[in-house]
């Protein structure tokens, strides 16, 4: 089978290199074109149509200022999937991207699967009606959105979380430390996120934290699209250790971090790091986020156990000293620190088990075996 696989940032990149080997497992004669990053080109061997760091805008404001190379990366993509020709168009989140592909896939006959299903929970929840109409398979990995689409007339199907797949086939560095020579005082990770935007707001707060906690090694968790250089800049000069394709070592050998919202958030809560969740947008963005956006919290951890396990700092709350002080919490009160292990018991029991690639590689391989005519 011919798959066309796209992604659209980092955390999609990565399941999207897992997905690529789950389904060399049950096709062996899988053939790929991808639009993604450097995991899924080395899982597929082949080079990205677009990488994903010429996609990722996020934020209304933000997509508006790259409404160009957005257009033109629909328009190298609509024709590369003609060319093509796939099997099957397996779209991984990144919804305002991915739909308008979906939709143009069903127009030329193409079955279309939808891993990692797009947050319509959150806002503009009639999105569904239009995942209805072009999307033929979709796949959730939150366990609430089984009961969401229900609601709207869809049956989907739930297989669980990838990253409790990545963290299960992680294997752990025994000399981090010595490599990265980062012995010697305990370590707070800062995760300022893979997008330009999000690390050009965060990076020069959590370098300011820094000051205060002169007694730990505070160390940043570099996003392969990224150089040190860059990140060096939003330093406020200050020299901090940028560690690369490392980030669940470090998060390991973490007494707390510092996250920005979205995936990272719910990687350090498995991997049992107490953590402060931080994010600063374009103020116009989030004050039409704050309008539409139907949920109550920002991060993933929150929205799955549906309670505030893990303490949230949005834009002018987002500054050195509400994040050092929760920092101090994190790290100085035992009973705090407690709570939060408590909530991400809470959490692990909501996830289940690892094994969401293998399950939806085993879906899609089956659905694309059956006759056209019987779906």
């Amino acid at each position: 089978m011919k798959y066309y696989i796209i992604a659209g940032e980092t955390s999609g990149d990565l399941h999207g290199a897992n997905l690529i080997d789950a389904l060399k497992k049950f096709d062996t004669a899988a053939e790929f074109r991808i639009v993604g990053g450097d995991r899924m080109q080395h899982a597929s061997g082949q080079t990205a149509v677009i990488h994903t760091s010429q996609m990722a805008f996020m934020g209304f404001v933000e997509v508006l200022a790259n409404i160009r190379t957005i257009s033109r990366n629909l328009r190298i993509v609509k024709a590369d999937v003609s060319a093509y020709e796939p099997d099957t168009l397996i779209l991984i989140d990144f919804p305002g991207f991915n739909l308008k592909i979906a939709e143009f896939a069903k127009k030329n006959g193409l079955r279309v699967c939808y891993y990692i299903s797009p947050k319509v929970w959150a806002w503009n929840q009639r999105r569904v009606l239009k995942i209805k109409q072009v999307v033929d398979k979709l796949f959730c990995i939150l366990p609430f959105e089984v009961d969401f689409y229900r609601e709207w007339g869809m049956e989907v199907e739930y297989v669980g979380n990838p990253l409790l797949d990545a963290i299960a086939k992680h294997a752990v560095n025994p000399n981090f430390l010595e490599e990265h020579r980062l012995t010697g005082r305990p370590i707070i990770a800062l995760l300022p996120g893979s997008r330009e935007m999000e690390i050009s707001r965060l990076l020069p707060i959590m370098a300011n934290v820094s000051r205060l906690f002169p007694a730990h090694h505070c160390v940043i968790a570099g996003a392969p699209n990224f150089t040190e250089e860059y990140y060096k800049q939003h330093l406020s000069g200050l020299e901090l250790p940028i560690v690369f394709d490392a980030t669940y070592d470090l998060l390991k050998n973490a007494e707390a971090a510092v996250v920005a919202s979205g995936t990272a958030t719910l990687e350090a809560a498995l991997l049992r790091v107490p953590q402060v969740v931080v994010y600063k947008a374009n103020p116009i963005s989030i004050a039409i986020a704050r309008m539409v956006i139907k949920v109550r919290f920002i991060s993933l951890v929150n929205l799955i156990t549906d309670m505030l396990a893990v303490r949230e700092l949005i834009q002018k709350d987002c500054n050195v000293d509400r994040i050092a002080d929760e920092l101090d919490l994190l790290i100085n009160n035992s009973e705090y620190r407690d709570n939060i292990f408590e909530n991400y018991d809470l959490l692990m029991e909501k996830m289940g088990e690892p094994g969401a690639s293998q399950r939806t590689a085993k879906s899609i391989t089956t659905f694309l075996h059956q006759p056209t005519n019987s779906l």
